[in-house]
């Protein structure tokens, strides 16, 4: 193992919805720990983003539901950076309704971001990965609600698809072990980031979030990062196949 095991550098880490969020937060502890970062934004992504991730940080634009797009943009992160050995699956989205009042269109625009989305990003890092004979590293990123039908409201396409991450990650840990390449997963609590604004702008709701949890707080962006960055790392060089809680207690219950 290297002298530093939380070391990432030389490696180039692809990072989806990297523009704001966890995804952000990421980019930021892998440019942090040595690595290049591929910001994966479905929108523009400022300069100014790209210059808090790091120097050498650059930007790709792709809808992570389109294959095409995103194997676009995977091949043009791989012609600029020479390599990919990461890579951290954030973009996701929820639409929060009863299962009887959600529309198959919106369960289907949940399903091809969070768990299609995913997939798709997986298997073409793991193509470029194999091609390149790298034993690199996937993380994705699942929820409490992948782990538990509980929550503040109905919320069925987004428990649904997240639990499918932490299954879907069990299985690609398998099938890529011989080549080397780790799969893994985080699993955070209710993060302080845009995602969830409407609930952080309701007191009532955050102090009902603090009530579950164990540690009476949400988890910051930065401490679901240090996470996945752990399981990116030479540090977890023998973890593969498992979703890590960041949840500050909620599933020990």
């Amino acid at each position: 193992m290297a002298d530093n095991p939380f070391s990432l550098e030389g490696r180039v880490a692809v990072v989806t919805g990297g523009a704001s969020g966890i995804g952000l937060a990421s980019a930021r502890a892998f440019a942090a720990a040595g690595a290049r970062v591929v910001v994966l934004d479905r929108g523009d992504v400022a300069a100014e983003t790209l210059r808090e991730v790091g120097a050498d940080a650059f930007a790709v634009q792709a809808d992570v539901s389109d294959e095409a797009s995103l194997e676009a943009a995977f091949d043009a992160a791989h012609a600029r950076a020479g390599r990919i050995d990461v890579l951290v699956n954030s973009a996701g989205i929820a639409i929060r309704r009863p299962a009887v009042e959600l529309s198959v269109a919106d369960w289907e625009k949940v399903v091809a971001v969070n768990m299609t989305g995913s997939f798709l990003a997986a298997r073409i890092a793991a193509r470029h990965m194999i091609e390149a004979g790298i034993a690199g590293s996937i993380v994705s990123v699942s929820s409490i609600m992948g782990f538990s039908g509980g929550g503040l409201y109905p919320n069925i396409s987004y428990q649904t698809t997240k639990g499918a991450i932490v299954n879907m990650t069990r299985a690609l840990a398998v099938e890529w072990a011989p080549h080397g390449i780790r799969v893994n997963a985080v699993a955070p609590t209710y993060v302080n980031t845009p995602f969830i604004a409407p609930l952080v702008a309701d007191p009532a709701l955050v102090a009902r979030i603090e009530a579950m949890t164990p540690l009476r707080r949400l988890a910051e962006p930065e401490e679901v990062a240090a996470a996945i960055l752990f399981l990116a790392s030479p540090a977890a060089s023998m973890i593969t196949g498992h979703t890590l809680p960041v949840d500050g207690g909620f599933l020990a219950q």
